[in-house]
């Protein structure tokens, strides 16, 4: 059974929508053709006060997205050039998200949030684009539960620039697969 997730579903705590994240389905529509990835890998980013979201140094044009209603995607250049894909979570106002890190599509590992746009056709062009429409690019519920114990967590990648915020297990992996079994990455 198929079922787009709501807005009230991303209108919940940050890590708790990041932890259920996994195992759910992130479709993406091409040209008519849908894309069906499932959600193996992911990083929460928790409001004003976590050094590693962009809404630590406050409202910008850039980040202003963060800042409105859930369900919304963030899509953002790093290195001036890869991709990266998150929604929006919690109450509007308070800037919180979660970052897409890896899927798997067809049994196949798809690691890193640049790779995962390029493989998805992700740019920002979709930027503030809301993923509770059912329409280009949405997450879906098509049941099976993944149990806790099949649920590493983790250190987040590549923030050690925050200080004691890069320490969060904040990243959330799931262990194990229909595909090769995803590296679990360091503690």
């Amino acid at each position: 059974m198929r079922r787009t997730l709501s807005r009230n579903y991303f209108n919940r705590p940050t890590l708790t929508v990041a932890r259920s994240l996994i195992g759910k389905h992130l479709i993406r529509s091409i040209d008519g053709y849908e894309v069906v990835a499932k959600v193996v890998e992911v990083e929460a980013y928790v409001g004003p006060g976590d050094k590693a979201c962009h809404a630590s140094k406050g409202r910008t044009p850039r980040t202003n997205v963060l800042f409105g209603p859930p369900g919304i995607s963030y899509v953002y250049l790093i290195y001036g050039m890869y991709h990266c894909l998150n929604v929006v979570t919690e109450q509007v106002e308070f800037p919180a998200a979660v970052l897409i890190r890896a899927v798997e599509v067809d049994g196949k590992l798809i690691d890193g949030p640049g790779r995962l746009c390029r493989a998805l056709e992700i740019d920002r062009s979709l930027n503030r684009h809301d993923m509770t429409s059912g329409e280009s690019l949405w997450f879906e519920d098509r049941g099976g539960n993944v149990p806790r114990g099949e649920i590493g967590r983790f250190r987040r990648i590549g923030v050690d620039y925050a200080g004691e915020w890069a320490k969060k297990p904040w990243r959330f992996r799931l262990l194990t697969f229909s595909g090769t079994k995803p590296r679990r990455g360091r503690p």
